[in-house]
C-alpha cells in the first residue's frame, strides 16, 4: 500500500453529464471506475479537487446507489478512509462527521466544513443541534446529489470556518438519468417514497424531487416523519451555466435517549426502554433558495453563488424523569460568493474571489418540566453575525511533473449578539483570521505521484463563548462577562503518495500532523478562554483492485496515533474521544444475469481504542467497546425496473460508535442486531 493525499479547490458548483433518455445508469462501485482516478490529474492545471494536494475522495451518484442510506443520509461517507460518519440516533440532530481526531463525540460534524453547491451548511452557535458549528444534511436524499469530494486537512482556500480537519463539497443533481418513482421498506417501520421527474422546456432542464419518509425505532419511543421537496432549474446562457433551486424540509421526531453501559451489561435495564423512561423530541423545518452560475465550457471564467435560507429547529433532550432541555434556533441565512479563475494555458492558474454570509435570529435553550416550558433559561441571545472573507489560490507548472500550490484567506466577523438572560453580556464582536496553504505534487513516474502540504484553518468562536449566560435562571437576571476569545486556528502538515502499479490496481495513503494553536475551552468559573494546544497525529492507508470483470474489493485503515490536549485542566483527562483504529473493507460482485444485471455489495467496518473518561473528576480512563457493522446490498436491474433487497448486521451487544463518555459512565445509543430492507424503482 502506498500514502496518499490531494488538496482539493473544487468548483463551486458542476454541470453533470446528461444520460440519453429512457436509459438506466449502471449501478455499480469499483476500484477504478466510480471513484474519479487521482492518476494523471494531480499535475494537471484544474480546478477539479483531484488535481489538487491532499487526501481526496470523490462519491459519485453510481457508487450513492450501491449503499444503503436508509434513515441516515451520513451512510453516504460510510467507505471514505478514515472518516466517522453517523446520526446519533435521537431524531434529525445534525450529521456526526469525524475525521483526523476532530470533531469528538457530540459534536455533529463541527470541524468539518460542509458546502452545498457553495453554500456553508455548518450551523453558527446552535442550540437544537450540539454547540457550534453543526452540520444538518437531513434535507439531503442520496436523488439529489450529484457528487461529493471529502478533502483531508484544511488545504482549500474554498473553504472557511469550521475547515479545521477538513472539507466536504457536496453538488447537487442536474440531469439524472430518466424520470422515476420508488418505494421501499424496512425494519422497525421504515417506509419510503420517492419521485424524480426529470424534464426538459426548450433550452430548461427541470428537476424535482419529492422524498417522504417515516420510521420508528428500534427502542419503543424512537421514530422520524421527514419530507423533502427539490426542485432545480438549469440553463446555458452565453458563456455561462445557471441554476437556480429551491427546496424544502420538514420533520418531527421522538428520541429515546441514551442508556448506561453499565446497566445495560448488568441487565438492570431493558436495551429498547427510553432514557428517564421520558422521551426527548425535536422537529425542523428548513426552505432554501440558491442561484448558482459557472463557466459553459473549461474552468476559466467566473462563478457566482447567491442564497436566500429560513432555518428553524427544536430539540428536546430529558435530564430526568421530569425535565428536559429543550434548545431553539430560529434563523435566517443570507450570502454569496463570487470569484473569478484566470488560466494561463497550461502552466498556471488563479482563483480569486470573496464570500459573506449573514445569520440573523434567536437562539436559546430552557430547561421544561412535565412537558411545559418553565422561565428557567440555560441561554437566549439574539443574533446577528455577519461573516465574510476573501480567498486566492493560484498553481504554478514548473516542470511537465511537479507542480505548486498556494492559497490565502482572510476571513473578518462582524458580530451583534444581545443576551437577553444576562443583558449586561450583551455586545458587539469584531476579529479578524488569516490562513495560508501552500502544497505541492511531485509525479516521479507515470504510475506515482508523491504530495506534500502545510495549510492552516480555524474556527469561530461561538456566541455563546463570548458573550457566557452563567448559571440557569431567569431572563434579565444581573451580571454577565464578555470573554475576549480569537478564532481557533490549527497547522496541518501533510506527506503521502498514490501508486497504480497496474490498471486494475490502486493505492494510496496519507500521513499528518495538525497543531491546534488556541483551543477555546469552557473553565470551571463559567468563563471561556483560549487555554492551548490540542495535537493530532496519524495516517492513513486503502487500496483498491479490480479482480475481473465481475469482481472489485476495496481496503482501507485509519489510524490516529494521537489525539490529546497538551496542557489539559486540573481533574480532566488528556485523551480526545475519537477511534484510534478503523478498518474498512469491501467487496462488488456484478454480473449479467438473464435479461438484467445483478450488482451485490458488501461492506464491513470496524472502530476500536475510543477513549472516554469517567468518575468525578473525570479521570478514570475508559475504552468503548469495539464496534462492528457489516451491510449487504443486491440490486438487479431489468428492462425499466430496479430491485434492491439489504440487510445490516451489528453484531457486538450494546457496541456502538453513538456513544458518550459522562460521570457515571458510558452513554449508548442500543442499535438492533440486524435490519433488513427492500425497494423497488420504475424509471420512465
Amino acid at each position: 500500500m502506498a500514502f496518499a493525499f490531494a488538496l482539493a479547490t473544487p468548483l463551486l458548483a458542476s454541470a453533470q453529464t446528461q444520460a440519453p433518455a429512457g436509459t438506466l445508469n449502471e449501478v455499480r462501485v469499483t476500484a477504478e471506475g466510480d471513484r474519479v482516478d487521482l492518476q494523471g490529474k494531480r499535475t494537471q492545471v484544474t480546478t477539479d479537487s483531484t488535481g489538487l494536494p491532499a487526501g481526496v475522495t470523490v462519491i459519485t451518484p453510481e457508487e450513492l446507489g450501491t449503499l444503503n442510506v436508509g434513515r441516515d443520509i451520513s451512510n453516504i461517507f460510510r467507505r471514505v478512509p478514515g472518516v466517522v460518519a453517523n446520526n446519533i440516533d435521537q431524531g434529525d440532530t445534525g450529521n456526526g462527521f469525524r475525521m483526523r481526531g476532530f470533531a469528538t463525540q457530540g459534536t455533529h460534524g463541527a470541524d468539518t466544513a460542509v458546502y452545498v453547491d457553495g453554500v456553508p451548511q455548518n450551523m453558527p452557535s446552535s442550540q437544537a443541534g450540539a454547540g457550534h458549528g453543526p452540520a444538518f444534511l437531513e434535507w439531503l436524499t442520496p436523488d439529489m446529489i450529484g457528487r461529493i469530494d471529502v478533502i483531508k486537512g484544511p488545504v482549500s482556500a474554498l473553504y472557511g470556518d469550521q475547515n479545521r480537519a477538513g472539507a466536504v463539497g457536496i453538488t447537487t443533481q442536474t440531469v439524472p438519468a430518466s424520470s422515476s418513482v420508488g418505494i421501499s421498506l424496512e425494519s422497525y417501520g421504515g417506509r419510503r417514497g420517492s419521485l424524480v421527474l426529470s424534464n426538459r422546456f426548450n433550452d430548461v432542464q427541470s428537476l424535482f424531487i419529492a422524498d417522504a419518509y417515516r420510521t420508528d425505532s428500534y427502542r419503543r419511543d424512537g421514530r422520524i416523519e421527514r419530507d423533502n421537496l427539490f426542485w432545480k432549474l438549469s440553463t446555458q446562457l452565453g458563456d455561462g451555466l445557471y441554476s437556480l433551486r429551491v427546496n424544502h424540509y420538514r420533520s418531527e421526531s421522538r428520541a429515546p435517549g441514551y442508556l448506561l453501559l453499565p446497566d445495560l451489561q448488568r441487565g438492570t435495564v431493558d436495551p429498547r426502554s427510553t432514557q428517564f423512561n421520558l422521551p426527548g423530541f425535536g422537529s425542523g423545518e428548513r426552505t432554501a433558495l440558491v442561484f448558482n452560475r459557472t463557466p459553459a465550457s473549461g474552468e476559466a471564467g467566473w462563478y457566482a453563488t447567491a442564497y436566500g435560507e429560513t432555518f428553524e429547529r427544536v430539540r428536546g433532550t430529558s435530564t430526568s424523569s421530569v425535565l428536559q432541555t429543550v434548545g431553539e434556533d430560529d434563523r435566517h441565512f443570507y450570502g454569496g460568493r463570487l470569484a473569478q479563475n484566470f488560466v494561463f494555458g497550461d502552466a498556471a492558474s488563479l482563483f480569486v474571489g470573496g464570500e459573506l454570509r449573514r445569520d440573523k435570529g434567536d437562539a436559546l435553550r430552557r430547561v421544561w418540566r412535565n412537558g411545559v416550558p418553565t422561565a428557567s433559561y440555560i441561554n437566549n441571545q439574539e443574533l446577528d453575525l455577519l461573516t465574510y472573507g476573501l480567498f486566492a489560490q493560484g498553481q504554478y507548472k514548473l516542470t511537465q511533473n511537479f507542480k505548486l500550490l498556494g492559497g490565502v484567506r482572510r476571513d473578518w466577523f462582524d458580530y451583534d449578539i444581545g443576551n437577553r438572560k444576562l443583558p449586561a453580556a450583551s455586545t458587539d464582536y469584531t476579529s479578524a483570521v488569516t490562513t495560508p496553504k501552500i502544497g505541492a505534487v511531485w509525479s516521479v513516474t507515470p504510475k506515482l505521484d508523491i504530495f506534500a502540504n502545510i495549510a492552516e484553518g480555524f474556527r469561530s468562536p461561538a456566541a455563546e463563548q463570548i458573550s457566557g449566560s452563567g448559571a440557569t435562571g431567569p431572563l434579565g437576571a444581573r451580571g454577565g462577562t464578555v470573554f475576549d476569545v480569537a478564532p481557533s486556528k490549527v497547522k496541518s502538515h501533510d506527506l503521502g503518495f498514490t501508486v497504480s502499479p497496474t490498471a486494475s490496481w490502486s493505492a494510496s495513503g496519507v500521513v499528518y500532523h495538525t497543531l491546534n494553536q488556541d483551543e477555546i475551552v469552557a473553565q470551571a468559573d463559567g468563563s471561556f478562554k483560549s487555554v492551548g494546544e490540542t495535537t493530532r497525529k496519524g495516517f492513513e492507508l486503502e487500496s483498491r483492485l479490480r479482480i475481473d470483470s465481475a469482481w472489485s474489493v476495496y481496503g482501507s485503515y485509519g489510524r490516529v496515533l494521537e489525539a490529546r490536549v497538551n496542557n489539559p485542566l486540573p481533574n480532566t483527562g488528556e485523551r480526545l474521544s475519537v477511534p484510534r483504529h478503523q478498518v474498512k473493507l469491501g467487496a462488488e460482485y456484478r454480473q449479467r444475469l438473464g435479461e438484467g444485471r445483478l450488482t451485490v455489495n458488501a461492506d464491513a467496518y470496524l472502530t476500536s481504542g475510543n477513549p472516554y473518561y469517567e468518575g468525578t473528576p473525570q479521570t478514570q480512563l475508559r475504552t468503548m467497546p469495539t464496534y462492528t457493522r457489516y451491510d449487504l446490498k443486491a440490486t438487479y436491474d431489468w428492462q425499466q425496473f430496479q430491485f434492491s433487497i439489504f440487510a445490516i448486521f451489528q453484531p457486538r451487544r450494546f457496541a456502538s460508535d453513538i456513544a458518550y463518555g459522562t460521570a457515571a459512565g458510558l452513554l449508548v445509543s442500543p442499535q438492533p442486531r440486524t435490519q433488513v430492507g427492500a425497494s423497488m424503482r420504475y424509471f420512465f
